[in-house]
């Protein structure tokens, strides 16, 4: 890798970590349905922008309707859940659990598009598992009650990720490809209509809510427009330059500055069950998403 290479990634992990301080701060004002629609919108205009000025022709070659249901899993659903864990977790643990992505990704292959797992990715899922128990029961706790729904809602994001990642495949990948900034200006563009009826609901309908709020508004163009937008067009480079595996590897980088941007903006704390289940989950991640020694030789032999 690139010294370019390294920048990026870190830079794309800074950028990645702060979206979950930016969604704890609007969501606790606006609501996670009001942040989760806002998020998705300023993402799609931010993006409709970003190709605007790369003067990037935006063709779907028969593939706009699974773009859009893409955008549901990919972006929607997800959103909307880490909105909801924002209100009971602090930005650190919500990061650690957005990575157990490749867990779920693990999963979801093996449960639904007959992905065959290895002793090692079996050990790793098991053993992510069992952090995520340490994070959630371990040390002290506001609310354990509001902990446990905290963390079963980034589970079922990072499991709409992992769903996601095989339909990409299918849909998308199998039948041709598509320009990555197409993809993902499609998959606002779904996030943003199904979310839609529901943030007409909630404003119609929900408790009233001050959007006389400048602090609310900025963490709200920022993880639509920065954390959504810029971090897509950042993320797919990376994949084209340094591949999809090495890309990942930007889940372990995560949780390390959503704790500090926590720390330095809403001087959030961590007990050591945090620690200790964040450490475990990361060995985890690590097991699902190196290939074993038996990969790395077939590799070597293709390429020979």
């Amino acid at each position: 890798m690139r010294t370019a290479d390294y920048i990026r990634l870190i830079l794309l992990a800074a950028i990645w970590g702060a979206s979950f301080l930016f969604m704890r701060i609007a969501a606790s004002e606006f609501g996670a349905i009001n942040t989760a629609f806002l998020r998705v919108f300023f993402g799609f205009l931010g993006l409709a922008f970003i190709l605007l000025i790369l003067k990037s022709s935006v063709k779907f070659e028969g593939k706009f309707k699974h773009s859009l249901i893409l955008g549901v899993i990919n972006s929607g659903l997800p959103f909307f859940m880490y909105c909801l864990a924002a209100r009971w977790l602090p930005a650190g643990y919500s990061a650690i659990l957005n990575a157990t992505t490749p867990l779920m990704g693990a999963l979801t292959g093996f449960a639904f598009f007959g992905e065959k797992l290895s002793t090692r990715k079996w050990g790793g899922v098991i053993l992510g598992l069992i952090g995520i128990m340490v994070i959630t029961t371990v040390g002290e706790s506001r609310s354990n009650d509001e902990t446990i729904a905290g963390v079963v809602a980034c589970l079922v994001a990072t499991g709409c990720y992992g769903v996601a990642g095989f339909l990409t495949r299918s849909w998308i990948l199998n039948k041709g490809g598509l320009d990555p900034k197409t993809v993902a200006f499609g998959s606002q563009i779904g996030a943003t209509l199904f979310l839609l009826p529901f943030f007409i609901w909630s404003t119609t309908t929900g408790p009233s809510i001050d959007w006389l709020q400048g602090e609310v508004w900025a963490s709200i163009l920022a993880v639509g427009i920065i954390c959504t937008a810029f971090a897509y067009i950042l993320y797919f480079r990376l994949i084209v330059d340094i591949g999809p595996l090495r890309t990942l590897t930007v889940t372990f980088l995560i949780p390390p500055f959503a704790v500090l941007w926590g720390y330095l903006a809403l001087g959030e704390t961590i007990n050591e069950g945090f620690i200790i289940g964040a450490l475990i989950v990361c060995v985890s991640v690590w097991l699902v998403v190196t290939p074993g020694k038996n990969t790395a030789a077939m590799k070597s032999e293709v390429t020979k």
